[in-house]
């Protein structure tokens, strides 16, 4: 993938307009991309005139996206970092946009692991450090493994695969892509009109939780938060229900206000400090004939209010309760 000017980019960008409308830059604004993958929201935004500052943990989005920056030299500054910590690169902006979830550029790079639709090896890994799916599938204990693909994968096999997984790597480790989902047909079985791969929600649990996802989707809105003047606009694009729980949740909690009472000491006064703007938008027929990835997209919007941001209270988003990632199994 090139980012640079001319060059093709793969990835199309879901709900652009809808995206460009909700964030509405206006030339001189600061904008955050917060997750900048093939550039294309990036691209979009700086054609209004507005200075962009574009956030990513995948070292290639980065590398890719030099001749970008260098094209715009001045308006547009690449961040290698993931984007949970986008307040620590800015402030005060006036727009952060969101786009959750795995790019075509990585689900098309076969030695990434993120798809099996070509092999390639079990990694799955956006900041490409630390542990990898086949760690996971290799070491992690059954029980483990049954809630990684019942919460994050939503798969009804999840005990039955987990106890496959478990005995198959006592014979011989995962560590291909092919191998794993392979594996997974077999235990579970294919119609012939089955438009959905049986390995599909296990490679999605395995990407969520490798790159925890929705941990980060969390911390990134509360990081948008504090970033945030006064009037700036927020807008996130989901691909899933879990990841769009997590934004609606957040929003929904923003948007009240909770006033003190001197016969309730208990409650503790709450100032909203976001105004949502609508509901949840989804792409249209056109957009999804196009691109198929857009069938399932949710943006969801609001705009900053005055108040100060509030402090990072988990309970807020609901996360499932999942093994550690790190520690001893």
């Amino acid at each position: 993938m090139t980012a640079g000017s001319g060059a093709a980019a793969p990835h199309i960008p879901v709900l652009l307009d809808e995206v460009i409308e909700a964030l509405a830059p206006q030339p001189g604004e600061v904008i955050v991309d917060g997750t900048f993958g093939a550039g294309g929201y990036t691209r979009a935004i700086l054609g209004t005139g507005a200075f962009v500052v574009a956030i990513d943990r995948d070292p290639d989005a980065i590398a890719a996206g030099r001749a970008l920056e260098a094209e715009h030299e001045g308006r547009l500054r690449l961040v290698h970092a993931p984007f949970s910590s986008l307040d620590a690169h800015v402030e005060q902006v006036d727009g952060v946009v969101l786009d959750i979830g795995v790019s075509s550029m990585q689900l098309d790079q076969a030695e990434r692991g993120f798809s099996f639709r070509a092999d390639g090896p079990l990694d799955m890994r956006m900041a490409q450090v630390g542990l990898s799916a086949a760690d996971v599938v290799n070491s992690y204990k059954t029980s483990d493994l049954t809630r990684i693909f019942g919460l994050l994968g939503e798969e009804r096999h999840a005990g039955r695969i987990a106890r496959m997984i478990e005995a198959r790597r006592e014979k011989r480790l995962f560590a291909r892509t092919l191998e794993l989902a392979d594996a997974i047909e077999t235990l579970v079985g294919r119609a012939p009109r089955d438009k959905i791969h049986p390995a599909t929600r296990v490679f999605q649990a395995l990407r969520i939780y490798v790159n925890d996802e929705l941990g980060e989707l969390s911390r990134a809105l509360v990081a948008a938060e504090r970033a945030l003047k006064p009037g700036g606009r927020l807008v996130v694009v989901t691909f899933h229900s879990l990841e769009d729980r997590i934004v609606k949740r957040f929003l929904a909690d923003r948007d009240e206000t909770v006033g003190g009472s001197r016969h309730l000491p208990q409650v503790v006064e709450k100032v909203a400090t976001f105004r949502r703007k609508g509901g949840g938008i989804t792409a249209g027929d056109a957009e999804v004939e196009r691109n198929p990835r857009a069938r399932s997209a949710r943006l969801r919007a609001a705009v900053r209010t005055d108040a100060p941001p509030r402090g990072d209270d988990p309970s807020v988003f609901g996360l499932p309760r999942l093994p550690a990632i790190s520690g001893e199994r």
